[in-house]
């Protein structure tokens, strides 16, 4: 299984972004899918998840402003990233828990916001 993440770029504080996530391989089943991000000097943090059934969870911090979609068709996440703040600078990943194989993760995508 391989995720290919895409979407980051640089973008003006109150601004928007797109995040994308597709899984590709042959023969899988994704339980839940989601975004981690690491800011420098930081730990990885979650972002936000979504289950088959699209339960979603949110990190505090970008409840409101973030929102996470999939399409179960395609093996696809989008995150929408509202009014972005400076404090959500960094390198945003994607991850897969792949039944009965365990957790692939993106390449990683920066975001970088300026204030």
């Amino acid at each position: 299984v391989q995720l290919q993440a895409s979407g980051g770029g640089l973008v003006q504080a109150g601004g928007s972004l797109r995040l994308s996530c597709v899984a590709s391989g042959s023969s899988f089943s994704i339980r839940t899918m989601g975004w981690y991000r690491q800011a420098p000097g930081n730990q990885r943090e979650l972002v936000a998840i979504i289950t088959s059934g699209d339960r979603q969870n949110y990190a505090d911090s970008v409840k409101g402003r973030f929102t996470i979609s999939r399409d179960n068709a395609k093996n696809t996440i989008v995150l929408q990233m509202n009014n972005l703040k400076a404090e959500d600078t960094a390198v945003y990943y994607c991850y897969a828990d792949i039944s009965l194989s365990g957790y692939y993760w993106g390449q990683g995508t920066l975001v970088t916001v300026s204030s």
